[in-house]
Order: structure tokens, then C-alpha cells, then sequence
């Protein structure tokens, strides 16, 4: 079973780098990915979990729709956003960017949203979590990922881990990095002045993906709350500890928009908090992209409920 499981999370991952080409802002930019160096990430901490297994390719970035993506990357880091001194609330979340576990949105998924939660006084950590390998030459891993989407849409959709051993098969590398960086987290929450009980995890596509693994299978991260942005809406088996769940996705979303709402349906009727907002347009991978749709707006929702859930106030 968990071999079949496994090999649909491939799958799964298979066609989430698909929607990383769907992902076009509403900008006229070109989609076409251009190699660029490796920019300075001097605020970037690295993880103690060690070089990607059997890795050859080493990291390389390039920019496409006027942002910028890593790929193949080996070892993980985490990058603080702190808020302005007075200004921080004592909670901070951990920010998963999305590219079928074969890329990284670094900018539209990442930086951007951990600089909008730091405006917010919530500190805000990127997750440059290790990815499965693809060709070293841009040009050559256009042509893997070409050959890939042909056959994606006859593939089953991405589903959600329903296990630990799932997740311990399909996602090993990336839940460790997870827990990583929630261990890290807590242990220098003294010096970034912040409440170890209040760490949550918000991603994007695949890095929703890997923030609701981290929730079920995660063992000792355990976020205080999650964000699903754009991630897969399967049901999953709710644990008893599960958190307040914040969900946005656009009804047009070619991956998850038509697929029903098993998840939300999940966590309701676990009797665990969860709050949902279905755009009527959007698409895959709106992320922080200024959009004419309602999409746009996911992130005023969800300060909003932050806010509601007591996480832009310091602790009384």
C-alpha cells in the first residue's frame, strides 16, 4: 500500500510542476526562464540535515515571470524576517514556497510573503527545503519538464499523505528539513522574541503539500496553525492535536479547483477550526502576484484571521 501511495505522490508532485508554468501573473512578464546566478543569501541559516542523498546537480536559480526560483537544491536553510523592534507579536510562521518539489517560487512564494508577515509584526522564516533533481542545464530541464507534462494529465491528481510512512516514503528529505526548521526555531525563540507556542506554517502548491504533511506526520513540529494556499483539497485523516487550518484556492485552479473540498469537509468534521476561501478566479500559483481577480486578496484574509486568532497581539 505504501508503495501505491508513493508512487501517486510522484505523480503528484509530477503536476504540481506543471502548475509552476500555470502560475503567470497578470503582468506582462516573460515566461521564459533565464539563468541567473546564485543571488547572496547572508541571513540564511543552514539546517543540520545534511547534503541531499546522492545528489550530483548542485543549486541553481533562474528568474521567470519577472521573479526568481531555485532549483536543485541540496542542502536547506531557513531565512528569518523579523519585524521592526516594538512591533512584533511573539508569533512567527514558517513560510513553505511551492514548485512540485523541483523547484522553489523563492520570490513570489517565499521572501515576499515573509516580508508582508513581518510589515504585520509576525516573524517570518523561508523554507528553502531540499528538492528532487532535475537536469543541470536549464534548457535540458525544460525538456524533462516538457516530456513530463504530456503525459500529466493522464495521471492521478495530487492527493494529500495519509500516513507516516507516506510521507516517510515520498517526502523524506523535505519533512525532515520541516522539522528542522521548527526545532531551530524553538530553540532560539528567546532571542528572536518569540512564543515557542505560537509557530505556525503557511505554503504554497507543494509547499502546501508539505505543511500538511508536517502537520500529520511532522512527530515534534507541530505548527500552532497552518496555511493551505492552493494545495491539494483531499481528505485526510484529522489528527486529535490538529490546528487551526486557513485554506485559499481559486474556483479556476486547473489542479484543485474541480476536485471537491475533502479537506475542508476533513477538519469540519473533526470539530477543528478551519476557515476557506474559494476565489472565483485565480488560478495555480497566485501567490504575492498583483492580480486584477480576488485572489490578490487571500493575504488580507488571512491577517485578518491571524489577527482573530490572537497572532498579531503579543500574549497576555
Amino acid at each position: 500500500m505504501t508503495h501505491i501511495i508513493s508512487n501517486t505522490l510522484r505523480m503528484a508532485a509530477a503536476t504540481l510542476a506543471f502548475a509552476c508554468v500555470l502560475a503567470v501573473p497578470s503582468l506582462a512578464q516573460s515566461d521564459k526562464m533565464e539563468p541567473i546566478a546564485v543571488p547572496a543569501q547572508p541571513n540564511a541559516i543552514t539546517l543540520n540535515t545534511g547534503p541531499l542523498p546522492g545528489a550530483t546537480v548542485q543549486e541553481s536559480w533562474h528568474s521567470q515571470y519577472g521573479s526568481v526560483f531555485a532549483r536543485n537544491v541540496t542542502v536547506a536553510t531557513l531565512t528569518p524576517f523579523l519585524p521592526d523592534a516594538g512591533k512584533a507579536s511573539g508569533a512567527a510562521v514558517i513560510v513553505a514556497p511551492g514548485g512540485g518539489f523541483m523547484t522553489l517560487s523563492m520570490q513570489n512564494e517565499g521572501w515576499d510573503v515573509a516580508k508582508a508577515l513581518a510589515a504585520k509584526g509576525v516573524t517570518a522564516f523561508v523554507l528553502k527545503y531540499r528538492l528532487r533533481q532535475t537536469p543541470a542545464g536549464i534548457d535540458d530541464f525544460g525538456k524533462s519538464m516538457a516530456a513530463m507534462f504530456a503525459s500529466v494529465g493522464k495521471g492521478p491528481r495530487p492527493s494529500n499523505p495519509t500516513s507516516a510512512d507516506d510521507v516517510n516514503a515520498s517526502l523524506g528529505p523535505q519533512i525532515a528539513d520541516a522539522r528542522a526548521a521548527f526545532a531551530l526555531v524553538r530553540s532560539r525563540a528567546a532571542e528572536w522574541h518569540i512564543d515557542p507556542d505560537r509557530i505556525g506554517m503557511v505554503g504554497f502548491s507543494a509547499g502546501a503539500g508539505l505543511t500538511m504533511a508536517t502537520t500529520l506526520a511532522g512527530q515534534d513540529a507541530k505548527p500552532a496553525f497552518i496555511g493551505i494556499i492552493y494545495g491539494s483539497m483531499a481528505p485526510v485523516a484529522v489528527p486529535a492535536d490538529a490546528p487551526p487550518m486557513f485554506v485559499g484556492l481559486a474556483a479556476d485552479d486547473p489542479l484543485f479547483g474541480n476536485g471537491g473540498y475533502g479537506l475542508i469537509d476533513s477538519w469540519r468534521a473533526a470539530k477543528k477550526p478551519v476557515e476557506f476561501h474559494l476565489f472565483e478566479q485565480g488560478g495555480h500559483g497566485f501567490g504575492m502576484y498583483p492580480k486584477k481577480t480576488t485572489s490578490t486578496g487571500w493575504f488580507e484574509e488571512y491577517v485578518r484571521w491571524l489577527d482573530m486568532h490572537g497572532m498579531l497581539s503579543p500574549k497576555k
